[in-house]
């Protein structure tokens, strides 16, 4: 039993970037769809396809690699708020990754959205993971 979705989400994609995999394959929750829309406008992953089953759905998303190094796109993908430590930020307080070369999903009323479209919305929330 999985008690934190999004860490194990985010453990999946990491896992299969270190074992080269083309492809990775992760429960859908409307969360991880979310988060895996942001990954894809944000130029982090090739292509995804959400798949309906009969108990809650799949995620199948294409992983993006350099083409000539076969580096993975994504350097490091990292859990902020956990479940024991919950980690919440106001649109000032949400900290800029890398210098502003990664981004911060953040968990907000208005929806899950990146730290630069919260802070230009004005609003904070609960900040998830940072990827770079």
């Amino acid at each position: 039993m999985v008690t934190d979705p999004i860490a194990d989400f985010l453990t999946r994609i990491r896992n299969a970037q270190m074992a080269r995999h083309r492809i990775v394959e992760i429960p859908a929750s409307n969360v991880k769809k979310r988060i895996t829309e942001i990954l894809y406008e944000k130029g982090y992953i090739l292509k995804y396809k959400f798949e309906d089953d009969s108990k809650q759905g799949l995620i199948k998303i294409a992983l993006k690699y350099d083409a000539q190094t076969k580096d993975p796109a994504i350097k490091s993908l990292e859990r902020i708020s956990r479940p024991g430590l919950r980690q919440y930020a106001k649109p000032a307080e949400i900290r800029r990754v890398q210098n502003g070369l990664g981004i911060a999903i953040v968990s907000t009323s208005k929806g899950v959205m990146t730290d630069k479209e919260a802070r230009t919305q004005n609003v904070g929330g609960e900040v998830m993971c940072n990827i770079y």
